[in-house]
């Protein structure tokens, strides 16, 4: 019977050893989360902004080598203004503007998670 009792004296180790295994990951993953707001530095914020914008419009316009951002900082927040070609400006607001109210929303989205505000002007 002690045979018996062995190996699931064995089994039970690992079974304790697997949760251990699996929480590891998930404290390494909390510290990654919380890093991105504590970091976060205006002009790292702006960046990420201002790439984000960038990839949007260069993805939806026929010259995606004419868009500009240029970004500006007042008391208000950042302002991001966003050129294009004048046949693209279209394209960039969308039917009834909802392509350029979605970008506006995921940058005050962005913004809020740095502790900002941020707007998008498109010229």
């Amino acid at each position: 019977m002690t045979e018996q009792e062995n190996p699931e004296e064995q089994e039970n180790p690992e079974e304790q050893e697997a949760p251990e295994e699996q929480e590891a990951p998930e404290e390494q993953e909390n510290p990654e989360e919380q890093e991105a707001p504590e970091t976060h530095e205006g002009s790292k914020e702006v960046k990420g902004m201002k790439e984000l914008v960038e990839f949007i419009a260069k993805s939806i316009v026929n010259a995606p080598d004419d868009v500009t951002i240029t970004e500006e900082t007042d008391e208000q927040g950042i302002v991001l203004k966003l050129q294009v070609a004048d046949e693209d400006k279209g394209r960039i607001i969308g039917r009834q503007g909802r392509v350029a109210q979605a970008m506006r929303t995921l940058i005050r989205v962005k913004a809020a998670k740095a502790g900002t505000r941020a707007t998008l002007e498109i010229l």
